[in-house]
């Protein structure tokens, strides 16, 4: 196997998604960690100020955040052909696996051993979490108004504001204090952007009457309108799937749900879970398909826009933030997760360790969450 250092760009993406596709627990802001401690702290691909804009733009996307960030790091490091590799190579792994869950599920009638292993690798993911949030913040919230701004935005999230509408007004707010200070010095107009661009039932109530042309419409308007995280899927999938199209039930969507969380990648990967179960093969490949599509061009033009956008003194100020909203969010996730996660003496032995690990002793993540999984599922199977 060559040195990294002699693999081409390419390689070097698809190798480091493939990973990350096989072993990212925990949803976006756990990926977001993993993917901020493997490109920017090992690596070097970018910057710690590079990273976070792409982290603030994609969140202003619809769709899978963390999927984006990583296929905006593939066209950072490789292009559009390192897009897709990225993309491929973080989705397959989850949507493979949650596939797999689909016909154990549908042969027979539950998920096994899938508590466990969440049970032991979200402790592992929530220390994660919190030292990207400790890296990146510091980048964030580099000036006293940025830091008042993001314990603001993390007031709204706990008192229930839109991630999306956080986000926006955090942007709009920074891009007014830019240009009140630019004004200030100057008379001349700026532009915003530089004119130059460089255990349920076994199968589906509705599986017989689903064609698949309205199953891939479904997926692919639910790939261009969620926005929030892969848990505001949820809803959608709710609204759509269960209460209008009565094409699952509830039941149903809830353990496709558990079997997006427990796989490792995208919690979007739940639509590959769905899909089996409506059309069985044909299903869930194209379900897949439908609800990732949309994040292909959306995060490339993010990735090609972004040198551009700081350019501009009034779009930098807006991309501040946004960024200061996004690790905001991202602490915001990091308390429910927490509350959620660290319920007793087990995970939270697990849960520390892994942090000092981390930090001290710089760790790779990989190994503490399988083993954290692996502890999991001993721990739930002596239960």
């Amino acid at each position: 196997m060559p040195a990294p250092h002699t693999q081409s760009p390419l390689t070097q993406v698809a190798r480091l998604f493939l990973r990350l596709g096989l072993t990212a627990f925990g949803g976006p802001a756990a990926h977001i960690g993993l993917m901020e401690r493997e490109a920017v702290a090992r690596r070097g691909w970018l910057s710690r100020e590079q990273f976070l804009d792409l982290v603030g733009a994609c969140n202003l996307l619809p769709g899978p955040s963390s999927t984006q960030v990583a296929m905006a790091l593939g066209y950072n490091r490789a292009g559009w052909m390192g897009l897709a590799a990225a993309g491929a190579c973080f989705i397959l792994p989850a949507s493979l696996a949650t596939l797999a869950l689909a016909w154990a599920y549908v042969r027979y009638g539950s998920l096994p051993q899938a508590q466990g292993i969440l049970y032991g690798a979200k402790p592992v993911m929530v220390a994660i979490v919190a030292q990207a949030i400790w890296n990146l913040g510091r980048m964030a919230f580099r000036r006293w108004g940025l830091a008042l701004a993001g314990l603001a935005c993390l007031a709204a999230a706990v008192a229930g504001a839109p991630p999306i509408a956080v986000l926006l007004v955090c942007g709009t707010a920074s891009l007014l204090a830019v240009w009140l200070r630019t004004r200030r010095k100057t008379a001349l107009s700026l532009a915003i952007f530089p004119t130059a661009l460089g255990a349920g039932s076994t199968a589906g109530t509705g599986a017989a009457a689903v064609g698949l042309l309205p199953l891939v419409l479904i997926f692919l308007k639910l790939g261009v309108v969620v926005w929030g995280s892969g848990y505001v899927l949820l809803a959608f999938f709710k609204a759509d799937l269960v209460d209008r199209l009565h094409w699952v039930t509830e039941s149903q969507l809830l353990d496709a749900v558990t079997a997006g969380q427990v796989t490792p990648g995208p919690v979007f990967a739940t639509a590959t879970f769905l899909g089996y179960l409506l059309q069985g093969w044909a299903g869930a490949a194209l379900a897949t398909a439908a609800i990732f599509l949309p994040s292909f061009l959306m995060a490339g033009l993010v990735a090609a826009l972004a040198v551009h956008i700081r350019k501009s003194p009034l779009a930098g100020g807006f991309l501040d933030g946004v960024n200061s909203a996004a690790i905001a969010l991202m602490a915001f996730v990091l308390i429910a997760m927490g509350r959620a996660t660290l319920i007793d003496g087990w995970t939270w032995a697990i849960g520390l360790p892994s942090a000092l690990l981390l930090v001290r002793y710089k760790v790779n993540a990989t190994w503490l969450i399988l083993g954290g999984a692996a502890l999991g599922l001993i721990l739930r199977t002596l239960a």
